[in-house]
């Protein structure tokens, strides 16, 4: 009995500390930067959940997000309870159709209903965005990594994230956004064109900054293998030719490799 109350000592800390009630909320993707980022893939919302943020959703009330995370609280705490490492201190991104397989696993404890619920309101939190938008793999009920976010859903928690942080902060934020979409185009391995592919049609704003940031990483792909093609021809060790451009010679072996 001592357990369970610490459990969900434990879990409220977790949850209901660390965010607000807002931040539970359907995904408010209609500011000048992400109004026109597309919706998952159906395939992936008919996987039912995991959900990360869609356009089109509709913007919730405070009390309305806040009534969504009271409803789902009770099944929040039987995952976590039952999955620490999905669901306990440290959010990991779920694997794509891991509903379904919680509902095969404990029929007698989960409905549909309240399970799709209780899922939303995890995977719309800011925590559990914050492990997308990282590039964490996705896990099996296990914990076991199994397959990589896509690009676009690592995208899209980026961009949410930023507004959730833009809308409670003084800074511009933009900078630190920036960065990030340069960092999950560069994570991504994919060609300037494959990526816009996955992305869709953005608006005119996030456009540009997708433009700025990608480029900045074919430019620096582009330093990255002319330095590589120099080093060959030039038949040295790393730190004779490190020492000839006057770079460090770390620099030269992360851009080498």
């Amino acid at each position: 009995m001592r357990a369970l109350v610490d459990n969900r000592q434990l879990f409220n800390l977790l949850h209901t500390m660390t965010e607000t009630p807002q931040e539970h909320a359907e995904p408010v993707i209609t500011t000048t930067l992400a109004a026109a980022l597309p919706a998952v893939p159906e395939s992936a919302q008919q996987a039912e959940i995991v959900a990360e943020p869609v356009a089109q959703a509709t913007p919730a009330t405070p009390a309305k997000a806040k009534n969504r995370f009271v409803s789902a609280q009770p099944v929040l705490e039987k995952l976590f309870e039952l999955y620490p490492k999905l669901f306990g201190e440290r959010f990991l991104p779920l694997k794509l159709g891991i509903f379904h397989e919680l509902l095969a696993a404990h029929p007698d404890i989960f409905q549909r209903d309240t399970l799709k619920t209780a899922l939303g309101v995890h995977t719309r939190s800011s925590r559990y965005l914050q492990s997308v938008a990282a590039g964490l793999k996705r896990h099996d009920l296990q914990g076991n990594p199994v397959e990589d976010v896509a690009p676009e859903h690592a995208l899209l928690s980026i961009v949410e994230l930023y507004q959730r942080r833009q809308a409670r902060s003084q800074e511009d934020l933009l900078p630190k956004l920036r960065a990030q979409v340069i960092n999950a185009f560069e994570k991504s391995g994919l060609t300037r064109q494959d990526y816009l592919a996955r992305i869709g049609t953005p608006t005119e704003a996030i456009q540009a900054l997708l433009d700025e940031a990608l480029a900045n990483v074919e430019q620096q792909r582009a330093r990255r293998a002319a330095l590589k093609k120099a080093f060959e021809a030039s038949g040295q060790s790393v730190e004779a030719f490190a020492d000839a451009l006057g770079m460090r010679v770390g620099d030269v072996q992360a851009a080498l490799k």
